[in-house]
């Protein structure tokens, strides 16, 4: 179905008060339910576009977060918090009952897995719930958290239902998947298009009104399902080619080989192939969990989908091979893991942002510890982290400490790593070091 809205909507069946048009009802009020990563920038993008925003969140610590704009978003997005953090069309609030004040409802809640990489759809499910119980006629809900195919029915079509409410003619129900990228301003709202599925011609027009507020284009599919499988396809490509990248690297590495300059000189045909690059592991809210998603639900119904099993399970033991690789480089230092000194530099799942979850260093950190290793950690933007009972600090000076080895995991833009030339070992997570006399990759 096409993007572009035809000239005229048929409209019968829409009778609410003070609406007449979906770009009417896109311009009302937005409640925005979960204000995390996802949720708050864009709340701020609807604020930019001149909508009046409710933020939704169960914790009253976020909220006072926000108000305290000691949040983790993109320096545009502090500048548009600095702007709107006062303003009266900003509600913060953690009372649900406040969604009824909106036309239009987006559900931004995080989806992640438990420690068996078994979807935790406990947030979700709450947070729906909570839109149900309130919803009020003539608003739009709409899911944006990454879930399996069929969360939009179960969660909001088939509970509206059994409480009288006709999907499409009383509400109006759609699925437009989140493609927030933390940390990277060149994938900010503004510029990322989104995708929207919504049964009916109606409905996927109000839908596509709301979200060009803030994007530059909408694609419209037919059903929510169709856009579930669209976000699940996203990132489970992006996870089966990193799994690859870093299979590849350690190729490249028993060949003695850099794998960047070959990535790059790929990366030159026009056709055919799109750059991967290998790293320490898979961290952040999407690609170590939403595939996951796809294949919990395809077990159920005891379907294989065995390169996708393959690729998640490289992924979930990356860390182990990082661990093992500090392991090896120690002992060919004359070192063994009990008592050594290791430094991880960047903690933080990807370059830019102060975000641990399911940060690849966590993992690794751990492991090194039980194996006897003294770990400490330098990140300017993680101060503190936790690892087991304990609480590491970040170290402020690395370059005025003795470490039998550092591990480079992360590298903030900004960040100066000259003092690794010193060191006696450095071991390149990254694969982007300059060249070091101690230098060795994973």
């Amino acid at each position: 179905m096409s993007s572009a809205l035809p000239p005229k909507l048929p409209h019968q069946g829409f009778a609410v008060p003070g609406i007449s048009s979906p770009a009417d009802h896109a311009s009302a009020a937005v409640a925005v339910v979960g204000l995390g990563y996802v949720g708050l920038p864009t709340a701020l993008a609807l604020l930019a576009a001149g909508n009046e925003v409710i933020g939704i969140d169960v914790s009253e610590s976020r909220l006072q977060a926000v108000r305290r704009r000691e949040v983790d978003l993109l320096p545009s997005d502090h500048e548009r918090l600095a702007d709107y953090v006062e303003d009266p069309r900003f509600t913060l609030t953690t009372d649900p009952a406040a969604i009824a004040g909106a036309r239009t409802v987006l559900v931004c809640v995080p989806t992640p897995v438990d420690r068996h990489l078994v979807p935790d759809l406990g947030a979700l499910t709450a947070a729906c719930a909570c839109v149900v119980e309130h919803a009020v006629p003539g608003q739009l809900l709409m899911l944006t958290s990454t879930t399996y195919v069929g969360t939009t029915r179960d969660l909001l079509v088939e509970p509206l239902a059994r409480r009288g409410m006709r999907v499409g003619g009383d509400v109006f129900v759609a699925f437009s998947p989140e493609r927030i990228d933390p940390g990277n301003a060149h994938h900010a709202h503004d510029r990322t298009p989104r995708v929207v599925g919504a049964a009916g011609e109606l409905t996927g027009a109000l839908a596509a009104a709301v979200l060009k507020r803030t994007a530059p284009a909408v694609h419209v599919l037919s059903s929510a399902e169709e856009a579930e499988m669209t976000k699940l396809w996203e990132n489970t490509f992006r996870a089966v080619n990193i799994a690859l990248a870093n299979e590849f690297a350690e190729d490249c590495r028993a060949l003695d080989l850099e794998p960047a300059p070959i990535i790059e000189a790929a990366a030159t045909k026009p056709y055919g192939f799109m750059p991967f690059y290998p790293g320490p592991g898979v961290g952040g809210h999407c690609i170590p969990c939403d595939p996951h998603y796809l294949l919990w639900q395809l077990r159920k119904q005891r379907i294989a989908s065995p390169l996708i099993d393959a690729a998640m399970t490289a992924i979930a033991g990356r860390p182990r091979q990082v661990a093992r690789r500090v392991r090896e480089q120690l002992a060919e230092h004359g070192r063994s893991a009990s008592g050594a000194r290791v430094l991880v530099v960047g903690v933080a799942y990807k370059p830019g942002v102060a975000d641990l979850r399911e940060s690849p260093a966590l993992e690794i950190l751990q492991e090194l510890a039980e194996e006897g290793a003294k770990v400490h950690f330098t990140d300017p933007l993680v101060p503190t982290l936790r690892l087991g009972p304990a609480v590491l600090s970040s170290v402020s000076e690395p370059e005025a400490e003795s470490w039998d080895l550092v591990l480079v995991h992360t590298a903030h833009p900004g960040v100066e790593l000259d003092w690794l030339a010193a060191q006696p070992a450095v071991l390149d997570a990254t694969y982007r070091l300059a060249p070091l006399s101690a230098k060795a990759v994973v």
